[in-house]
């Protein structure tokens, strides 16, 4: 199978099964709006049982409906090619320098140039006579 079948395949199988849960919650929805209105006729134990197992199914659908999302976004992650560090836009971690601090410091401010400065005090830059 290709990869663009494979695609294809995973796309339409997202859609069935985002669909079907849907009408799931829909058609529970509204037989779980009629099963109210026997409970509340009828003020029957058994009834109010079967309208709480109602309402956790939906909410189980929900939270199917939720996974299935989330399980769709990691496999379009998954398949994306992760770049590489050659790449452009890529990410390279474990850089290592090799050179001394000065040059470190030199190139992370971008200056071709050492800085010359006299840190010797100056009692020492006197010769004495």
């Amino acid at each position: 199978m290709s990869e663009k079948e494979e695609k294809q395949n995973i796309d339409t199988d997202y859609s069935t099964s985002r669909t079907t849960y849907l009408d799931l919650m829909d058609k529970g929805t509204s037989a779980m709006d009629m099963m109210m209105q026997v409970a509340e006729q009828s003020e029957h134990p058994r009834a109010y049982e079967v309208l709480s197992g109602m309402m956790k199914n939906i909410a189980d659908i929900t939270d199917k409906l939720m996974d299935l999302n989330k399980k769709q976004k990691d496999i379009k992650a998954t398949a994306l090619p992760v770049p590489t560090g050659n790449q452009e836009g890529g990410v390279t971690n474990n850089n290592i320098f090799v050179g001394t601090t000065e040059e470190l410091q030199r190139m992370l401010q971008n200056t071709d140039a050492p800085d010359e400065k006299d840190i010797t005090p100056d009692d020492e830059n006197e010769k004495e006579t």
